[in-house]
């Protein structure tokens, strides 16, 4: 499944192309913040944000390629 990175921990979507529209969502906020002037330049055309491929366990934690396992989401 894929995952996009927010904050500490992965945020699960149910396709790849899902996960891409989230980050991009939250690119134009950033950008949009820019141009209110709430934001400088570099940081609203900067992120952090990226799709991973994760596995979600029965139990509700997930695991990364790297082995990183999160626990049960609330």
């Amino acid at each position: 499944m894929p995952a996009c990175c927010e904050e500490d921990h992965p945020v699960v979507f149910a396709t790849e192309v899902e996960a891409q529209r989230e980050i991009a969502d939250n690119q134009l906020i950033r950008i949009q913040q820019f141009l209110d002037g709430q934001r400088d330049f570099d940081d609203a055309i900067t992120t952090d944000e990226f799709v991973l491929p994760v596995d979600v366990l029965l139990d509700g934690s997930i695991t990364v390629e790297s082995g990183r396992v999160y626990g049960k989401q609330q």
